[in-house]
């Protein structure tokens, strides 16, 4: 079996990402039975080959749970023990893993980590193996799991089996909002509301801040996706006439809307990206803290869906964020890879629009970039970013991507050509 087991992995992998209960149950079965009866080594990097960089993120969740069970029953003895090829795999894995968009995903990659973080030699072990960038983000993981420990598992795919329902949250919620249902199925127009809901007041005190987080996270997270809709709609009514409390609550928030914006219910699925684009012109700046979240679960699977609707709605996310979030996505640690990423995607079907969109913020960063590659009154170096973000439109568009830069200042048209030279 060891011999195939790659190509197999890979295949069930893929088909956790399938909205069929029964596929993904039977997916979970055989993967099970793999990590208990292959070579631990070979079924964990069998795994992180299948599904740690799939852009479905229930693939890149059934991925961390079995790797979270194959490493506790390795243990990093053995683990260490064991060619170094398999340490060196599996220690950025789990960096990447508690980085992922997705709450479940993150908790498996903190999983690993605790399971781990008690041998004498872990220290020493996430120094050898970890990136030196990525060494702070760990230790501070490792510090909160020392103190807090691990916790229970979060609520991520409503629909899977098992998972609560948080009826005691949605209740206190439930009586403040009517739905029509007249209007249940939304129109393609961007701005209907198919849910009516009544504006609820500011939370008054600590107390009942902290009750009105769990009952609009229940809701986000409940197994019934016309509850999920309703916190989708409350979020955004709170983001138009309750923004303080959006804002101070931002991180806790996202964490379980962000779910939803690749939800396995198609509808809720559009909902929420039709919503996400009406909440960035609220929001802008204070979208900060959750930027690193928010773009991958954006851009996973979402523009390369074929329900036209949801096509449509992710396509309209990117472009707000292009307008009303520029600085702030150049100074995430997706600059490097969001922009150009828009181009590849997009530009094949919808050129003029990206043309319309992406070059002015090219032009912008062309023209106001300093010899130190940063904007003026900013932090941090663009010029990266700025480069791969010319090479991918000079890959689409080719040298009309010259000719439209003679139209603008010459000291843009000379950046722009020593960018090109300098990536080719």
């Amino acid at each position: 079996m060891d011999q195939e087991l790659d190509y197999t992995v890979k295949i069930l992998l893929h088909k956790a990402g399938e909205s069929n209960t029964f596929i993904r149950e039977e997916v979970d079965k055989a993967l099970k039975a793999m990590v208990n009866n292959v070579t631990p080594a070979r079924a964990l990097c069998a795994l992180i080959d299948g599904g740690q960089s799939h852009l479905n993120s229930a693939v890149r969740s059934c991925t961390a749970r079995h790797l979270s069970d194959t490493v506790e029953h390795m243990g990093l003895d053995r683990i260490l023990s064991k060619i170094k090829v398999v340490a060196d795999r599996l220690f950025p894995a789990i960096v990447r893993f508690t980085q992922d968009s997705s709450q479940q995903t993150r908790y498996y990659g903190q999983k690993m980590l605790f399971s781990m973080m008690t041998h004498p030699d872990f220290d020493k072990t996430i120094e050898k193996y970890v990136l030196t960038k990525d060494l702070p983000y760990i230790r501070k993981h490792v510090a909160q799991l020392r103190e807090k420990g691990l916790g229970g598992l979060p609520l991520d795919t409503p629909s899977a089996k098992g998972r609560h329902s948080h009826t005691r949250s949605v209740g206190r919620l439930r009586d403040t909002i009517n739905i029509t249902d007249s209007n249940f199925f939304l129109s393609n127009r961007e701005t209907t509301e198919a849910y009516e809901v009544k504006r609820k007041t500011a939370p008054r005190n600590l107390l009942e801040n902290e009750e009105y987080v769990k009952d609009i996270t229940g809701l986000l997270t409940a197994k019934d996706f016309r509850d999920r809709i309703r916190g989708i709609k409350q979020l955004l009514l709170d983001a138009e006439h309750n923004q303080g409390f959006v804002v101070a609550n931002i991180v806790k928030i996202f964490d379980a809307f962000n779910c939803r914006l690749n939800d396995l219910n198609g509808k809720v699925n559009r909902i929420a990206l039709e919503t996400m684009h009406q909440i960035i012109p609220l929001l802008k700046d204070n979208l900060s803290p959750v930027i690193n979240m928010l773009i991958p679960a954006v851009v996973d699977n979402n523009l390369n869906s074929r329900n036209p609707g949801i096509y449509a709605a992710a396509k309209n996310v990117i472009q707000a964020l292009c307008q009303h979030l520029v600085l702030i996505v150049l100074n995430s640690k997706f600059k490097e890879l969001f922009f150009p990423n828009i181009v590849r995607e997009l530009y094949p079907r919808k050129p003029k629009s990206v043309e319309q969109k992406v070059l002015v913020v090219l032009w912008h960063l062309l023209g106001n970039m300093t010899n130190s590659g940063s904007l003026p009154g900013t932090g941090g170096n663009i010029r990266t970013a700025t480069a791969k973000l010319s090479k991918a439109l000079f890959a689409q568009m080719g040298p009309r991507l010259l000719t439209c830069a003679a139209a603008q200042s010459p000291h843009i048209k000379k950046t722009l050509e020593e960018l090109l030279e300098a990536e080719s």
